[in-house]
C-alpha cells in the first residue's frame, strides 16, 4: 500500500537522490559482477578483449531488467526504498513499462557525455577516464538545479519524476 501522491510537494533534495545513486552503484556491483562471471563461464571467455561487446550488451540488458522491473512493480529500486524515494509519472500514476524503458534509456545521460568525451579525446589512463566520469556525473547533477522542480534531465524528457515516499504507518 502506498500513500497518496502530492504533486505539489517539494521534490526530494539532490543530495539525497545522489546518495541513492551512489548506493545503487554499490548494490549493482554485485549484480554486474555475478552477471559478468556467468557470461564468462557460459561463453568460455578466456580473454577479456574477446567477446567484450557481447558482455557489454548482456550487462546493459541485465541493468535494464533490474531498473524497469523495480520501477514498474513498486516505483522503487532497493536503493530508492532505503532513501525513501519513488519514481512516478508526472501525472502521479505509477510508471508503466514503456515509460520505465524510456527512462532507463535516457538515464544513460548520466554517463554518456563523459564516455563520448573519453572516446573522442582518446583517453586511455584510468585516472583520466574516472576523472571524466566523475566530472560528467557531477555536471549532470548540477544541471538538475536548473529545472523548476529539481528533476533530472532524463525525468524531464520522459515525463517521470522522483518523489519522497515515506513508509506508510499502520
Amino acid at each position: 500500500m502506498t500513500a497518496p501522491v502530492d504533486l505539489n510537494a517539494a521534490p526530494p533534495g539532490l543530495a539525497r537522490r545522489f546518495a541513492a545513486f551512489l548506493y545503487e552503484g554499490v548494490l549493482l556491483f554485485g549484480v554486474l559482477f555475478f552477471t559478468g562471471f556467468l557470461y564468462s563461464v557460459l561463453t568460455r571467455q578466456q580473454n577479456a578483449m574477446v567477446g567484450r561487446t557481447g558482455m557489454a550488451l548482456c550487462l546493459f540488458i541485465v541493468l535494464g531488467l533490474y531498473f524497469v522491473g523495480f520501477w514498474t512493480r513498486s516505483g522503487q529500486t532497493l536503493a530508492m526504498k532505503t532513501w525513501h524515494l519513488r519514481v512516478i509519472e508526472a501525472t502521479g500514476r505509477p510508471l508503466g513499462w514503456r515509460r520505465a524503458l524510456l527512462r532507463y534509456a535516457f538515464s544513460w545521460l548520466w554517463f554518456l557525455p563523459a564516455l563520448v568525451s573519453v572516446w573522442a579525446l582518446g583517453l586511455h589512463g584510468g585516472v583520466a577516464i574516472v576523472g571524466s566520469l566523475i566530472a560528467g556525473v557531477l555536471a549532470y547533477l548540477l544541471i538538475a538545479r536548473l529545472h523548476p522542480q529539481r528533476q533530472f534531465l532524463h525525468d524531464a524528457i520522459c515525463g517521470s519524476r522522483v518523489i519522497t515516499q515515506l513508509p506508510v504507518r499502520p
